[in-house]
């Protein structure tokens, strides 16, 4: 039965095995999976080990420029057919939606498309977003190259707890009102598309009265940030009490005599070691540390602070804007 149906599991197995011969008592899923192991016809799955939580922190940003979110709203394709992949940031403070540009959803696309906003802007202290590609990754503290660049520019990189998107509510509701305004029904190609972004952007920003800022347009309140994009980007620094060693391009170190894998976000980059009061040592990158490399050499991976926009205890308010 496992040869007719390789992809069957023992549980499958046993049904479809009823299903011929109903008069027959046949074993229980565990022994049929015991008997499949036995046999070889059954590969061992492996387990990536499971993350070391940091726990979670309750923030926003009273001032602009304090944090800024940033997500891809809902790809969708125009009249021609093309797919659209907007990507939108905003600051959270103030709402003030500072790009809605069509890009890429690549490391290489997001990159160029800040790259341009930061050149155009400038810097802000904090950029809030989901867990997924290419924000963030399942690799030490839950970085990506994007946001190895972010922490290399002084941009705290700051994700919400997985399936949570009311930690990043307010950008999420202005998604709603950027396709009921942009996207129903969608423009004929994508230059058209963005030239409704871009209308929609000075609209929401300028004209637009916001509930939650005392119906004031957001633009009233948002003030450009004082850090330019800088020329040059220097090396992380390690405090003496580090050992610093650089990520190879197949993403390990160096340790002990051993390779220890890292993470690929951070190849060509140089990471400080302490010595952990546990024991083993504790792997950092720009002040965010990244797992802990026990006594026997194992990397064991940290997941990043969680930033909630309010506690468990605080209800959770229906802003319309």
């Amino acid at each position: 039965m496992r040869h007719r149906f390789p992809h069957f599991g023992p549980k499958k197995i046993r049904a479809r095995l009823a299903l011929d011969r109903p008069d027959l008592v046949w074993p229980a899923a565990s022994t049929i999976g015991d008997i499949l192991k036995r046999e070889g016809l059954i590969a061992p799955r492996s387990r990536r080990r499971r993350a070391f939580h940091q726990g979670q922190i309750v923030a926003g940003a009273d001032e602009p420029n304090g944090e800024w979110a940033i997500d891809f709203k809902g790809w969708f394709r125009t009249r021609d057919g093309e797919r659209i992949d907007p990507l939108t940031v905003s600051d959270t403070a103030s709402r003030y939606l500072i790009a809605a540009r069509i890009t890429p959803p690549t490391h290489d696309g997001v990159r160029a498309a800040m790259e341009r906003v930061f050149n155009e802007v400038g810097l802000p202290d904090a950029i809030r977003s989901d867990n997924g590609a290419p924000f963030g990754s399942i690799g030490g503290g839950g970085l990506s190259r994007l946001s190895v660049w972010f922490l290399k520019l002084g941009i705290e990189p700051r994700y919400i707890p997985p399936s949570s998107p009311q930690d990043n509510g307010r950008h999420e509701r202005m998604h709603r009102t950027m396709k009921a305004e942009t996207a129903r029904p969608p423009a004929d190609t994508w230059m058209q598309q963005q030239v409704r972004f871009n209308i929609f952007r000075r609209e929401y920003n300028e004209e637009r009265p916001h509930e939650a800022l005392g119906q004031t347009t957001p633009a009233s309140h948002w003030r450009p940030p004082r850090r330019g994009l800088p020329a040059k980007l220097d090396e992380p620094w390690y405090d003496a009490d580090h050992e610093v060693r650089r990520v190879r391009p197949d993403g390990t170190i160096k340790w002990r005599g051993e390779h220890v894998f890292i993470g690929e976000a951070l190849r060509r980059e140089p990471v400080g070691l302490a010595e952990h009061d546990r024991g083993g040592h504790v792997v950092r990158f720009c002040g965010r540390d990244l797992g802990l490399i026990d006594a026997s050499g194992r990397f064991h991976r940290f997941a990043p602070p969680r930033w909630r926009l309010r506690s468990a205890a605080e209800p959770v308010k229906k802003v319309e804007d």
